[in-house]
């Protein structure tokens, strides 16, 4: 039978891990994604339309992002719309689509992302170790049998280090994308 502190404190641990790994998702690895485009807010029809509402966005290949507008007559706004996101991202078009190509990640590019996700991976693990130190004051506050006390303690305790576990072979993999070239 699992206690509700040893319930709450999962659920506020999967939150963290999965809030971290939500995180390392935006650091992108060189290769081209729709995720990279999506939320451009782009001038349609008389009001702001995020890119994914007005268009279809494929990748073709790695380096290649390519988008096909619903309308036709909506290729320049879609273009000014992605310039002005400032992605650093040169948007060619072409007839009906508008083809992204995307530069090839420098050395420092990769670094500086794999210190980000460092960061981020760090910032997971505080908020899981936060879990744990307000489930253990919950659970001291309870006043519960020891032998119980202990036994959901050391379970926490478990928890936290698979949480904190999953958060660093997450940093792992991530770094290793990040530094493939």
């Amino acid at each position: 039978m699992s206690h509700p502190i040893l319930s709450d404190a999962q659920a506020k641990m999967k939150k963290a891990v999965d809030y971290t790994l939500h995180e390392f998702s935006a650091i992108h690895t060189g290769k081209a994604t729709p995720a990279m485009v999506e939320g451009v807010m782009v001038e349609a029809y008389g009001s702001m339309t995020p890119l994914k509402g007005c268009a279809a966005i494929s990748t073709p290949d790695a380096r290649l992002i390519q988008i096909q507008p619903w309308d036709v007559s909506l290729v320049k706004a879609i273009i000014k719309g992605i310039q002005e996101a400032n992605l650093g991202f040169n948007p060619v078009p072409d007839g009906k689509v508008i083809r992204i190509p995307l530069p090839e990640m420098s050395r420092e590019r990769r670094q500086e992302f794999v210190k980000t996700a460092h960061r981020l991976a760090e910032e997971g693990r505080v908020h899981v170790r936060n879990a744990r130190r307000d489930s253990l004051e919950t659970l001291k506050k309870a006043k519960l049998p020891e032998d119980e006390s202990k036994r959901v303690e050391k379970d926490i305790q478990t928890a936290t280090d698979g949480a904190i576990k999953s958060i660093n072979d997450h940093l792992a993999h991530k770094e290793k994308d990040l530094l493939t070239v």
